[in-house]
């Protein structure tokens, strides 16, 4: 599995993690300029931005680990950004609170498991 794979199926287990809590996904890998979000959900007035991390088995940096002060930046400036653009997206309508989250998948064969860090950077 190529690592642009495995990430593809890392979003998939966090977007439906995010249903079963109750959020609708309404986007997934959204472009804004050179920024990205990997998955976007929303539950009544909260909307949530969940960045995706996964790792090999035997990293030495875990999901969790890997998201870095860069990283952290970016996805700041990326929510900033998508809530100047709101108006653009018609499921941004009614949103009240916005929350940044990050969610580590792991794979063991055909287990998959999801950590998720509720407001980790909000």
């Amino acid at each position: 599995m190529t690592p642009a794979e495995l990430g593809q199926r890392a979003e998939l287990a966090v977007a439906d993690f995010l249903f079963v809590l109750g959020f609708d996904v309404v986007a997934r890998n959204l472009r804004l300029g050179r920024l990205e979000l990997d998955v976007i959900a929303r539950r009544d007035a909260l909307l949530v931005m969940t960045e995706v991390r996964t790792r090999g088995p035997g990293s030495y940096i875990g999901p969790f680990g890997s998201v870095t002060r860069t990283k952290r930046a970016r996805l700041i400036k990326a929510a900033q950004r998508l809530w100047r653009a709101r108006s653009e997206y018609g499921w941004m309508r009614g949103v009240g609170r916005v929350r940044i989250d990050v969610a580590a998948v792991s794979f063991n064969g055909r287990e998959t498991s999801v950590e998720y860090a509720p407001g980790a950077l909000s």
